[in-house]
């Protein structure tokens, strides 16, 4: 029986604070071994001697939670050694990004969410049909994130081949990707806007800096 993961995250409140929301995708065919990439990261943080947590890229950014009162060049070290692995995991992804001044109806983004996710699975049904169980992994944080991604699942692919999965993304390290995605996703466009923070600016430098050392890369992981 084969079976492919959906794990998903998303950077922005749904009440509408910040300029843009973002979601991303991670998708893994279980078949395929992960678990060689995840020693190696952890052998990676064990000879620079850093501890082996959770990866979280906005707390690592700005030095809180698990990462407090590490140096930036600490926090650097554990973001490109995550990077690296992921750079070499078995995995594809897709991220959409919204404005939010071009949602401005209440049910605006859920809808516009749903409709992105319902066209990517059916620009991809061959590759999801081939599947005998969708597994999706969320946390459930959102309610718009979690409406519209049991809807336009449930629209597409057979109800019974779907299975729900809420969990922590310490609990699992693909989650843990997906968080990571979503935030240079979520960097790019504001690089590309001009909108970027000191602390994005001290994480990855300036624009020909980010784009050659992480959006290069991450592109190869884009599913279509």
């Amino acid at each position: 029986m084969r079976e492919i993961s959906i794990f998903a995250d998303e950077s922005g409140d749904q009440g509408g604070h910040s300029r843009c929301y973002a979601l991303t995708l991670v998708f893994h065919d279980q078949d395929d071994d992960v678990e060689t990439e995840f020693a190696k990261y952890r052998s990676g943080l064990l000879a620079r001697q850093l501890r082996d947590i959770p990866f979280h890229a906005g707390p690592l950014m700005n030095g809180h939670d698990d990462y407090e009162s590490m140096e930036l060049a600490t926090r650097k070290s554990y973001f490109a050694q995550f990077f690296i692995m992921v750079q070499h995991l078995p995995v594809k992804y897709r991220t959409f990004v919204y404005k939010r001044s071009e949602m401005q109806e209440p049910d605006a983004l859920t809808h516009r969410m749903r409709q992105d996710i319902t066209n990517l699975l059916f620009d991809e049904l061959s590759f999801f049909q081939s599947f005998d169980k969708v597994k999706i992994y969320y946390d459930g944080g959102q309610d718009v994130v979690a409406t519209a991604l049991r809807e336009a699942v449930e629209y597409v692919l057979s109800k019974g081949s779907v299975l729900y999965r809420k969990t922590k993304s310490s609990d699992f390290m693909l989650a843990q990707v997906a968080d990571m995605l979503c935030t240079l996703e979520v960097t790019d466009r504001k690089y590309r806007a001009n909108e970027l923070t000191k602390t994005d600016e001290k994480m990855f430098g300036r624009s020909k800096a980010f784009r050659n050392n992480y959006m290069k890369a991450i592109k190869r992981k884009r599913l279509a």
